[in-house]
């Protein structure tokens, strides 16, 4: 009896670990998930602000393809980027409270549209809502000489806080964070 309730115990594990293994994963996505934070050591207890984006690449297409000019525009790809204030800031002359927030952009020949939103776990822009926006601020649009294949957001230090910088192809947007 228990050399047959061994068995069937070493039959039950196998018959698991079959199925364990043959579980199907995706491949890698065209468009990353990244991540960008301030200050950008490990210390999280010291975070201000974290966000998380998808990184969609040139490929050959241009930046107006991707991200139209007046169009309001995902700030990446697939999900809506989600940022993430630790603490009450002051966004591009906006005050918004700790918390975390949907980041929309509608790009611009002069300036860029920055727009922090209630609304959250949306898949790209199809659902924006206006009546969700909590600040919406205008930013000069900048350029550099380098070209990012990839869209890119990095912070840099300012004076009182931080400076959150979008980048793709030769178009740089920087939105100050002070706090």
């Amino acid at each position: 009896m228990k050399k047959l309730l061994s068995l069937s115990l070493f039959i039950a594990v196998i018959a698991f670990s079959n199925e364990a293994n043959a579980q199907k994963f995706s491949g890698l996505d065209k468009s990353p998930m990244d991540m960008a934070s301030y200050p950008t050591d490990y210390k999280v207890s010291e975070k201000v602000v974290r966000i998380i984006y998808g990184r969609p690449q040139l490929k050959n297409r241009s930046l107006a393809e991707l991200a139209p000019i007046g169009q309001v525009w995902r700030t990446g790809a697939n999900e809506a980027a989600e940022i993430t204030f630790y603490k009450d800031v002051n966004f591009g002359g906006k005050d918004v409270k700790a918390g975390t927030y949907s980041l929309f952009t509608i790009p611009g020949e002069e300036e860029w549209t920055v727009i922090l939103n209630n609304n959250l776990n949306q898949w790209g822009s199809y659902f924006y809502d206006e009546s969700g926006d909590v600040a919406r601020i205008t930013v000069p649009n900048g350029s550099d000489a380098s070209s990012l294949e990839e869209f890119s957001i990095a912070f840099d230090n300012m004076d009182n806080g931080t400076k959150m910088v979008m980048g793709w192809d030769k178009t740089r947007v920087a939105v100050p964070i002070t706090f």
